[in-house]
């Protein structure tokens, strides 16, 4: 499937604000990649799909997980919408025709980090907190950072940032945010 067809399916299948903030994404996630030496195309891509799951409703995640043999941990099962990154990094086979291996991990990394994560990841990651449909407090010295500092350093931010803001709503931390946050302050 071309670019264009996976944007007119991909706006077919989501609700107006979600598919407003995917493109805002893809087209944040090109900037990074220019800014640090990805590949643009890889990140567009990876940017507009990484919410492809998310025309389904929270309460059929788990179901949904499970028909493609995706693992649910405690805290998935608990907040069911953290699945729509693990499933939408198999629905861009099945629906897009995509199949790279970076472009589906960067989607299936996009919601809570991994350790050790790519180029792609990383910018996936932040160019979905960034983008500019978002707004919250913050934002907007999370977009100054990507400006300025090192794709470390705004991943490490950014993973810190979503931990804080998890942590005062008294919700659960996913294990993958904080290995991420761990790997790489240990590389440091």
């Amino acid at each position: 499937m071309m670019i264009d067809e996976m944007r007119r399916e991909l706006q077919r299948r989501l609700k107006r604000g979600r598919f407003a903030h995917s493109i805002g994404v893809a087209n944040t996630a090109v900037k990074l990649a220019k800014r640090f030496g990805a590949d643009e195309t890889k990140a567009y891509v990876a940017g507009l799909l990484h919410d492809c799951a998310r025309e389904f409703e929270n309460e059929e995640f788990p179901a949904q997980a499970e028909v493609r043999g995706i693992k649910i941990n405690p805290v998935e099962r608990a907040i069911p919408l953290l699945l729509h990154a693990y499933i939408g990094a198999k629905m861009i086979r099945e629906i897009y025709g995509v199949d790279d291996e970076e472009i589906s991990q960067a989607i299936y990394r996009h919601t809570v980090g991994a350790p050790n994560m790519t180029t792609l990841d990383k910018i996936i990651y932040f160019a979905d907190m960034i983008e500019p449909n978002r707004n919250y407090p913050g934002v907007d010295k999370l977009r100054a950072l990507a400006q300025t500092a090192d794709l470390d350093e705004i991943l490490l931010t950014a993973l810190s940032e979503s931990i804080i803001f998890v942590v005062q709503k008294n919700s659960l931390v996913h294990p993958d945010t904080v290995a991420a946050r761990n790997f790489l302050l240990l590389q440091r």
